[in-house]
């Protein structure tokens, strides 16, 4: 009869590969000869090992589900640990103890790498984030170095296998654990994982390919960019190891505080400060804005304090749009905290004029847009 090494290893008949590999490192880890010396658990071990030999072979696994054996046709059934028909297992007995594969070669990597990205930081002002500019920076990376073009060597001399890895990238070594002997594999210390070495290396980059030095780009800087924003420039970063594909060059904007406008998104705010008189009365005011020079802002008769007048169309233009911003205006009025005899004199005849203006304590009902109750009402209700 076949044996069931479905059943060996506690899946069912659809469990993928997975599900498979899983349940056997969980069994293994319990049944190891070196972790439980019982003979019963020896057994038991040999036989999902046998299992998961089977059951993770596509071709025997599909003997197994048309009710045959595969172990009985020639394919050397009952193999042990370390025995001949033992297949991937011992991989797969180090990964469930120690998370990893014990003998995976990784071959080598190669000498040219490709190059790291680079991240540069450039101040602009308002100005020039409103209109554009193109900005002249300087940068430190490596470059392609002009005596090897890459090669690392010197004159017509070649890259020569590692003697110390033969080759290979990595070189291995054996320790002893409860599992016995375990081979593991680290990057060659001589070629560092390259698999050759350079005999005779270039004088300027010392068989690098590459070499550092300071040069000057240009960069285009868009209308409407904001602070944070950044801009790639393709292959303009690190060349790599070996001459390897150059990375690219990001450039971080930092937008400076202007003396006048504040910036959010793509609106701008100033403050005006309004006489008293000029509130009450209604005046007009220029403003000299960054793109469209000297801009009339209308303060109408009788504005209150903290109003805010707006002129649509006159912020920041957006970001790959030629839609722009408004501008808002928050005026501040101001009322004169000395008065000579003649100004004290005409304001008091104004006051006689406006007999029925008195100081009073209004209710939170009476109050209107903008009122100190009103401001505190709306900031504690989210308006």
């Amino acid at each position: 009869m076949a044996r069931d090494y479905y059943g060996l290893l506690g899946v069912s008949t659809k469990a993928t590969d997975q599900e498979i590999k899983r349940a056997y490192r969980k069994l293994a880890r319990e049944l190891h000869p070196d972790v439980n010396p019982d003979e019963a658990a020896q057994a038991r071990f040999k036989d999902i090992s046998t299992a998961y030999e089977v059951l993770s072979d596509p071709e025997k696994r599909r003997i197994v589900d048309l009710g045959g054996d595969p172990l009985s046709q020639g394919g050397g059934g009952g193999a042990g640990f370390g025995g001949a028909g033992f297949g991937g297992g011992l991989g797969d007995v180090f990964e469930a103890f120690f998370g990893g594969g014990g003998q995976t070669s990784r071959g080598p990597r190669g000498r040219v790498q490709p190059g790291a990205d680079s991240l540069l930081r450039t101040k602009l002002t308002l100005e020039e984030c409103a209109t554009g500019v193109t900005k002249h920076i300087t940068v430190d990376t490596a470059i392609l170095c002009d005596a090897c073009t890459g090669s690392g060597t010197n004159g017509d001399s070649k890259p020569v296998t590692c003697e110390t890895c033969r080759g290979a990238g990595e070189v291995q070594s054996v320790q002893r654990s409860f599992l016995g002997q375990v081979m593991t594999s680290r990057p060659c210390p001589t070629c560092r994982g390259a698999g050759e070495t350079i005999p005779d290396p270039c004088h300027k980059c010392g068989g690098d390919g590459r070499v550092r030095a300071r040069r000057d780009i240009a960069v285009k800087v868009p209308v409407g960019v904001s602070g944070g924003m950044r801009i790639r420039l393709a292959a303009q970063g690190e060349v790599g190891p070996g001459g390897g594909h150059a990375g690219d060059l990001y450039v971080e904007i930092i937008e400076q505080q202007h003396d006048v406008f504040v910036r959010d998104g793509d609106d701008l705010h100033c403050t005006v400060r309004v006489p008293m008189v000029d509130a009450a009365l209604g005046t007009t005011v220029t403003v000299n804005t960054i793109i469209d020079g000297p801009t009339e802002i209308t303060v109408p008769p009788g504005t209150q304090p903290g109003k805010v007048e707006s002129v649509r169309g006159h912020g920041m233009p957006k970001l790959r749009s030629g839609v722009r911003g408004d501008l808002h205006a928050h005026l501040e009025v101001v009322v004169p905290s000395r008065l000579d005899s003649k100004q004290a004199a005409a304001l008091s005849a104004f006051k006689d004029l406006r007999d029925k203006d008195q100081a009073e304590v209004v209710t939170t009902a009476s109050q209107h847009n903008g009122g100190l109750f009103s401001r505190l009402r709306d900031a504690f209700s989210g308006r």
